[in-house]
C-alpha cells in the first residue's frame, strides 16, 4: 500500500468526475437555447444513476471475476468485499480507490452518447436506454479490455484509458440512435448555430483539465508512466487544437473558438488509448492527424450521408477513438509500457496492430448490437422521440 499512489488516484478520480459537468457545458453551449436545460440535464441524471448502478452491479460485472472473457461475476455486488486492502488490479492502492476511479469512467461514457440525440429524444426513453446500455454494452466492454481474463486483453489488444471502452462504444451507439430517431424537424432547411460559445469553451477547458486524471490516473500509480501519459495528453490536445484551427483557416478563411475547442477535445480523444504506450513524437502525430480525419468525417456524415449526429458524438468520439486505436497499433512501444506485448507497426512488428484492429471491430460490433437491443427494449415502454409540438417549442419545457 502506498499513500502517495492512493492520494494521486483519488485526486484523478475527482478530475474524471468533473468531466461530466464539463461535458454538460460543452454540449449545452452547442444546442439551441430552447434545449439547453434539457441537454445539460441529460448529463446530470447520469451523474446520479451511474454511481448507484456501479455500486450495486457495475463494478462486479466489469471487474469482479471472469466469465468467458466477456463479463465479470457477482462477488462484488453491492461493493460486498470491496474494501481498504489492495485488489487484483493495483497493488499499491485500496480496491475501493480503484473502484472509485473506474466509477467515473462509467459516468462520463454514456453521457457522451447524448450529443447525438440532442433536441429530439424523450427524456424518459433516454433514461431507460442509458441504464440498459450500461448493462449490455459498457460493463462487458470494460471487462473485455481491462478485466482479468478479458477477451481483448488476452489477445493482446491494449487500451490505456478508454479508446475502445469509452469513445468508440459511445460514438457508435450515438450514431445508431441518431439513425433510429431520424433528423431533427427542419434539419435540411435551417442552419444550426451554437447558442453559447463561452459555454462550449468552458466545457472544453474542464474536459482537458479532467482528462489529465483520465489518462495519467490510468497508470494507477504516481510514477513515471503517469507523467508520460500526462505529457502525451498535453501534446496531442495542443496538436489537435492547432490542426483544427489551420483547417478552418484554409477552408473557411478564419478560425473560431468553437473549432479550437472541438480540436482540443478530439486531440484528447485520439491519445486516450495510446497515452501510456506511444512516444512523445507520436502523440504530436496523433493530434495533428485526428483533426482532418474528424473534420472531413463530420463533413461526410452530415453533408453526404445526411445523418443528423447533432453534436458530432460519432464524428468526434467514434472516429477519433478509432484513429486513436489505430495509432496505438502503429506507434506503441513495449519499452514505455510492458502491458503492450509487441511494438507497433512502424517499428516492424505486426501483431499489436492486428490486435488493435480486432479490438476496434469488436468494440463497434458490441456497440451496434447492444444499442439495437436497448432500443428494442425501450420501445416496449415508451416512444423514443418527442412529439412534434414538444420539439418545436423546445425540450426545456
Amino acid at each position: 500500500m502506498n499513500a502517495g499512489d492512493t492520494a494521486f488516484i483519488l485526486l484523478c478520480a475527482a478530475f474524471v468526475f468533473i468531466m461530466t459537468p464539463g461535458l454538460a457545458f460543452f454540449y449545452g453551449g452547442m444546442v439551441r437555447r430552447k434545449n439547453v436545460g434539457n441537454m445539460m440535464m441529460q448529463c446530470v441524471f447520469i451523474m446520479g444513476v451511474s454511481v448507484i448502478m456501479w455500486v450495486l452491479v457495475g463494478y462486479a460485472l466489469s471487474f469482479g471475476g471472469n466469465h468467458a472473457g466477456i463479463i465479470g461475476g457477482a462477488k462484488w455486488f453491492g461493493f460486498n468485499g470491496v474494501g481498504m486492502k489492495p485488489g487484483p488490479y493495483a497493488s499499491t492502492i485500496p480496491n475501493l480507490v480503484f473502484a472509485a476511479f473506474q466509477m467515473m469512467f462509467a459516468m462520463i461514457t454514456p453521457a457522451l452518447i447524448t450529443g447525438s440525440v440532442a433536441g429530439r429524444m424523450k427524456f424518459k426513453a433516454l433514461v431507460l436506454f442509458i441504464i440498459l446500455w450500461s448493462l449490455i454494452v459498457y460493463y462487458p466492454m470494460a471487462h473485455m479490455v481491462w478485466g482479468e481474463g478479458g477477451f481483448l486483453a488476452e489477445i493482446g489488444s491494449v487500451d490505456f484509458a478508454g479508446g475502445n471502452v469509452v469513445h468508440i462504444t459511445s460514438g457508435v451507439s450515438g450514431l445508431v440512435l441518431a439513425l433510429t430517431l431520424g433528423k431533427r424537424r427542419g434539419y435540411d432547411q435551417g442552419v444550426y448555430h451554437v447558442h453559447n460559445t463561452p459555454f462550449v469553451f468552458l466545457g472544453a477547458a474542464l474536459l482537458w483539465f479532467g482528462w489529465y486524471g483520465f489518462n495519467a490516473g490510468s497508470a494507477l500509480a504516481a510514477n513515471g508512466l503517469a507523467a508520460h501519459a500526462f505529457m502525451t495528453t498535453s501534446v496531442s490536445a495542443a496538436a489537435g487544437l492547432v490542426s483544427w484551427m489551420l483547417i478552418e483557416v484554409f477552408s473557411e478563411g478564419k478560425t473560431t473558438l468553437v473549432g479550437a475547442s472541438t480540436g482540443l477535445v478530439i486531440g484528447l480523444v485520439a491519445i486516450t488509448p495510446g497515452a501510456g504506450f506511444v512516444p512523445m513524437w507520436a502523440a504530436v502525430i496523433c493530434g495533428l492527424l485526428v483533426s482532418p480525419i474528424c473534420y472531413f468525417g463530420v463533413k461526410l456524415i452530415k453533408g453526404k450521408l445526411k445523418i443528423d449526429d447533432a453534436l458530432d458524438a460519432f464524428g468526434c468520439h467514434g472516429i477519433g477513438g478509432i484513429w486513436g486505436g489505430i495509432a496505438t497499433g502503429l506507434f506503441g512501444m513495449t519499452s514505455i509500457n510492458g502491458v503492450a506485448k509487441w511494438n507497433g507497426l512502424v517499428f516492424g512488428e505486426t501483431r499489436l496492430f492486428v490486435a488493435q484492429i480486432i479490438g476496434i471491430f469488436v468494440s463497434i460490433a458490441v456497440a451496434v448490437v447492444g444499442s439495437l437491443i436497448c432500443i428494442a427494449i425501450v420501445r416496449i415502454f415508451t416512444p423514443l422521440r418527442v412529439e412534434e409540438r414538444a420539439e418545436k417549442i423546445g425540450l426545456d419545457v
